[in-house]
């Protein structure tokens, strides 16, 4: 089943964390100690996106990070990013896009229900970290030349 908003709203109350819908100028989301204000003239799907990824701060960083010249901050960054692709795509969200003969990365995101932007962004984090391709289960994945996934048969 795949993660709503909603749902990620109520993780976050359940979590002590306040989230806001505010008219943001810099960024889609912020959060500040256990408050996270979104952008509020996002698509749903953008903000389930974002809001995502700020949970992803809160449960892997510390501190501000808004200076992204410190290498620190940058990596904090980045987890809290991680942690949202993995959450929202990860590997299996991939095949499921596959099974459900998604053909586009348009088809694929409106599956998964992410933006293309995110699908686009998690695919570039999973080509990194796995390189041409990866296994799971009797999938093989891969990220080079183009995505696509190959089911093994016994």
């Amino acid at each position: 089943m795949l993660t709503t908003y909603e749902d990620l709203l109520a993780e976050a109350d359940s979590n002590g964390l306040t989230v806001k819908e505010k008219p943001l100028r810099a960024h889609k989301g912020r959060i500040i100690g256990n408050r996270i204000a979104i952008k509020g003239d996002l698509t749903e799907t953008e903000k389930k996106c974002v809001l995502a990824e700020e949970m992803g701060h809160y449960y892997t960083g510390v501190g501000n990070i808004l200076d992204q010249s410190s290498v620190s901050n940058r990596k904090q960054e980045r987890q809290g990013r991680v942690h949202s692709y993995n959450r929202l795509v990860g590997l299996m969200g991939i095949i499921d896009a596959y099974k459900a003969h998604c053909q586009s990365l348009t088809e694929s995101a409106e599956h998964l229900n992410v933006s293309e932007d995110f699908l686009d962004e998690a695919l570039i984090y999973y080509r990194t970290k796995y390189g041409v391709s990866t296994k799971l289960d009797n999938y093989v994945i891969f990220f080079e030349p183009t995505i696509a996934v190959l089911e093994l048969t016994q």
